[in-house]
């Protein structure tokens, strides 16, 4: 199933996030563990990908350092940083309320005791 651009572009920053909570890695391998984990529900290129790593990274959020592959090429694998684990829980949570908001206005609507 095709998901509406701003439904995805609403995450991403969260999907990152929680990529790297798992340990450190680099672009091509975050793009292909988000689409094995989502069974490739998510397809994110690297257009999106690279601009959010360098905002997060910017923002003190994700360091990065660079190490050689087995193929003797340099690639640049970003961690999580105690500041973006934070951001993360942030996130999390925001994801929660609005998921439970979406579902409560499908569903009907909250319960209410007055």
């Amino acid at each position: 199933m095709k998901f509406d651009k701003g439904l995805v572009a609403g995450s991403s920053t969260l999907l990152v996030l929680a990529l790297l909570e798992g340990g450190d890695m680099y672009g091509y391998q975050m793009i292909e563990e988000l689409a094995r984990r989502s069974n490739d529900a998510f397809q994110m290129k690297e257009g999106t990908l690279y601009p959010i790593l360098h905002a997060l990274e910017k923002g003190k959020y994700l360091t990065s350092y660079q190490q050689e592959a087995p193929t003797g090429r340099q690639r640049k694998y970003y961690r999580l940083t105690r500041r973006g684990k934070t951001l993360l829980d942030e996130k999390r949570a925001e994801w929660a309320a609005f998921h439970k908001g979406v579902q409560d206005v499908l569903s009907g609507g909250a319960l209410s005791f007055s």
